[in-house]
């Protein structure tokens, strides 16, 4: 039974909670954590990494116990020190840490004076008015727990892209294998790109004596069959997704995979088309008085409806179709397109791999440039760069772009964006980069008025270039800050500076549609990795999803453009 990186990144997770509240060393209890990152963010899987004999520990950030510990959960499932913490810590515990403003200490308040183990407890507690008695909480604190339970109850459990593409090629490799397929393609969300997923849609074709319905209900990770046939089954994983897989006809292939990609509104806007001309449309095909007269392509579909083809990322309903009518669809920027990365951090402050390692990678990735943002001082890191260390890792980037010829290193830094809108560190060293990225990295809860000031104030000084991770959303573990996405995005044109679609698999900030508000502002922006490690710089294809989900292209993506035309477009007044 294959292990994923999430189900490892999970325990690590769990296991740093329960040291936590335990009140364990801070080293060994960040360590656990870094961990989970490192193992979650990894484009390959780590049992594929041990099948080929591997090192683990060679990873940035995983030494060798850490490697056993993966190789142990890998081989049995299980991690021998999380089963022996669980002894002595309630497990439930760890999923009350979800919670956005409970730490390890408010955690264990909660448990050792009101016994409250689960987020039934917690939810019960609240309600009856228990918790405002605890020292060190109060009414409005309970008031805060209740509105936070109630959403985190509420929310729809979706899957992170990347964690959904680790479970689905396991399954589509695995299918690849059945006697008699022939084509197979993961359709609904997953193929618009959506930055979460539901569940999976799998088409496939293939010969009548096929085995692949077969062997999808006896995959290993299958937890419980729902529905088994000829045509379609339905099952759950280990992971709690359910996969649907459907056995199409060849003429049909296009019109099933159009259907059962959607979304719902794109779909409706085609057969109201193609009503219009006499046309039924559905999975089977395209019909002319219960003649099929198209289907085996999508875009058949389309041509019978008199559009040009619609990628996927751009089926939201969202005015695609009358764009496709009029032959007026955007040509979304690619990977191709790209030719660096705006933010990166290295072993100078809380990265995992040094400035000349970062390069190497991003010279193998056909880069002309990379940019080293570590984090300022102020309150992101405690290895954060004051004065002192950002000149000295200035002369560093100097000393090896001279011994550089293909690629060059750009100077900047991450700037904490202070709670008054002023930065971290003065302009007078700052004025010696070659731009920077200003992020919000506290003080989250304050009101939408206050934060987008903030920004706005922040954005004035003439060294702010790129404003990082706009809403500082972190995807099912915190919500965005509240912001007026819209007076910043007009601000940022305004004095001329760019918003970052931060790649990050668990940021992908910003969304889809506030990148489509950015493009219709005339607001170019960086599509950069924030990559701690060399492994992360692969995040650079999730941040693309979105700027195509928001319909742009290359000319809307300020790392599209070569070196020259970017250090003038950085130059602001």
């Amino acid at each position: 039974m294959p292990i994923h990186n999430n189900e490892i990144a999970d325990d690590f997770d769990r296991l740093a909670d329960l040291l936590e509240i335990e009140g364990a060393n801070q080293f060994r209890v960040r360590a656990y954590r870094d961990a989970a990152r490192t193992v979650r963010n990894d484009t390959r899987n780590m049992a594929d990494r041990i099948e080929d004999g591997e090192d683990l520990s060679e990873i940035a950030g995983i030494g060798e116990d850490l490697a056993e510990k993966i190789k142990t959960i890998v081989e049995t499932g299980e991690l021998p020190l999380l089963e022996e913490v669980r002894l002595r810590v309630p497990d439930a515990l760890s999923d009350l840490m979800r919670i956005e403003g409970l730490g390890p200490k408010r955690v264990k308040a909660l448990y050792h004076n009101l016994d409250i183990e689960t987020i039934d407890d917690l939810k019960d507690a609240a309600e009856n008015e228990k918790i405002q008695e605890l020292e060190g909480f109060g009414r409005k604190t309970e008031h805060i727990i209740k509105e936070r339970v109630e959403r985190f109850a509420g929310a729809e459990k979706r899957t992170t892209l990347l964690v959904a593409e680790d479970i689905a090629e396991s399954l589509v490799e695995y299918l690849k294998q059945s006697k008699g397929l022939k084509d197979i393609v993961i359709a609904g969300s997953y193929r618009r790109c959506k930055e979460t997923v539901g569940d999976l849609d799998i088409l496939v074709t293939a010969k009548k004596d096929s085995s692949v319905m077969k062997r999808f209900v006896d995959y290993d990770e299958v937890i419980e069959v729902i529905l088994h046939g000829k045509t379609r089954s339905t099952v759950r994983l280990r992971s709690g997704m359910h996969v649907d897989l459907r056995v199409v006809p060849e003429v049909s292939y296009g019109s099933a995979l159009h259907y059962f990609t959607g979304s719902k509104a794109h779909n409706i806007g085609v057969r109201k088309l193609g009503m219009k001309k006499g046309y039924k449309i559905n999975e089977y095909g395209v019909f002319k008085n219960d003649k099929r007269i198209a289907g085996k392509t999508e875009k058949e579909v389309y041509e019978k409806v008199g559009l040009c083809y619609v990628p996927p990322e751009l089926r939201e309903g969202r005015g695609e179709i009358e764009a496709a009518k009029n032959n007026a669809l955007p040509d979304l920027v690619t990977l191709n397109d790209i030719r660096g990365d705006l933010h990166c951090h290295t072993t100078a402050t809380d990265g995992h791999n040094s400035l000349k390692k970062m390069t190497e990678a991003a010279r193998e990735r056909g880069y002309e440039y990379i940019a080293f943002t570590d984090h300022s001082k102020h309150v992101t890191v405690a290895r954060g760069l004051d004065k002192k260390r950002l000149l000295k890792q200035i002369d560093a980037i100097d000393r090896l772009n001279d011994k550089l010829d293909d690629i060059v290193v750009l100077k900047s830094i991450e700037l904490d964006i202070l709670e008054d809108g002023s930065l971290d560190l003065p302009d007078s060293v700052l004025k010696k980069l070659d731009f920077t990225v200003c992020s919000v990295h506290y003080k989250f809860h304050l009101s939408s008025k206050k934060q987008t000031e903030r920004i706005l104030r922040a954005m004035d000084n003439p060294c702010f270039t790129i404003f990082g991770h706009p809403t500082g959303r972190q995807i099912n573990e915190r919500e965005p800050y509240q912001v007026d996405i819209e007076k910043i995005i007009k601000g940022a044109v305004e004095r001329g500076c760019f918003l970052e679609v931060n790649a990050n698999a668990s940021r992908l900030d910003l969304n889809d549609d506030a990148c489509k508000l950015a493009k219709d502002n005339g607001l170019k922006v960086a599509i950069s990795t924030d990559a701690h490690s060399v492994s992360d710089l692969d995040f650079m294809r999730f941040g693309l999803n979105q700027a195509r989900r928001g319909w742009m292209e290359a000319k809307d993506v300020i790392n599209t453009l070569p070196l020259k035309k970017l250090r003038k477009l950085f130059q602001r007044g």
